[in-house]
């Protein structure tokens, strides 16, 4: 006797209708349901205020900081409920945030950088192989390695937030705005590397972007989150067909809309 494939055990992660309350009075998020494929790589997308910062942090677990709480919902981390897990907890089961802004140590050299994000347990030639394997991806930290941080510019910066990121050994990335002030080609760099790690290490990816078009060149499919829900949810390909998408994101004015539009993006809400 066959059975169907387990659709959740084929996922990575995933939200089940959460909601998130700030000082137990602000809805931000309400109602939102996304799942990663194990080894995939998504898209949220949305513009300022839409509730995409507020979803990583419910996964990574960092609302307590702001006191915000899951309301609703249930979050699940390869088929094991992590709803009321501590976020340091769920970095050591292999969940890492690369919240927006870079925040590098610095006064810190990058490669006193990537040791800072190593795992305790992890000894000296691991940390090497690690470090080696880093610098690989991004040559240009390998290039500054002895710098001090605080000089690097804005893309390497960027390059060393998600190369300590990768120092966590994650089993899945969350990146926050990583376009977030740099020019398009360095966008671009920025994006192929992501694209290579998730093709050679199998990590799975949840890229939050409002360049939805750089993001959406590629992952496999998105989510894009209005008001705090998920209003649409569909392959990466037909998310750029789409004429609203076009309209909103990627047309060549690429206007930022206010979280308090109210656009129809039709069906597939996820």
């Amino acid at each position: 006797m066959t059975h169907a494939p387990d659709k959740e055990a084929e996922n990575i992660l995933s939200m089940n209708s959460v909601e998130v309350l700030y000082d137990n009075v602000m809805l931000a998020i309400k109602g939102v349901s996304i799942q990663i494929p194990k080894g995939g790589m998504v898209a949220l997308l949305g513009s300022n205020g839409a509730g995409k910062s507020t979803t990583l942090k419910a996964i990574s677990g960092l609302l307590k900081a702001e006191r915000g709480r899951v309301n609703r919902g249930e979050i699940s981390f390869d088929g094991a409920v992590i709803t009321g897990v501590p976020a340091q907890r769920r970095v050591e089961i292999g969940i890492c945030h690369v919240i927006e802004g870079r925040r590098v140590f610095e006064h810190l050299t990058p490669d006193e950088n990537l040791e800072a994000a190593a795992p305790i347990s992890m000894n000296r030639a691991t940390l090497k192989t690690e470090k080696q394997r880093i610098y690989e991806y991004f040559p240009r930290l390998a290039e500054r390695k002895n710098s001090q941080a605080g000089y690097l510019s804005g893309g390497e910066q960027q390059m060393l937030a998600i190369g300590r990121a990768l120092m966590t050994q994650p089993r899945l990335l969350m990146l926050d705005e990583p376009s977030l002030g740099l020019a398009p080609f360095l966008v671009a760099e920025i994006f192929s590397i992501i694209k290579k790690v998730n093709e050679e290490e199998k990590l799975s990816v949840l890229l939050v972007e409002q360049n939805a078009l750089a993001a959406l060149e590629i992952v496999s499919d998105g989510y894009l989150i209005e008001n705090g829900r998920v209003v649409m949810h569909d392959t990466a390909q037909a998310l750029k067909a789409n004429s609203d998408i076009q309209e909103f994101y990627l047309g060549e004015v690429r206007e930022r809309i206010s979280t308090t539009s109210n656009i129809t993006v039709g069906a597939n809400a996820g």
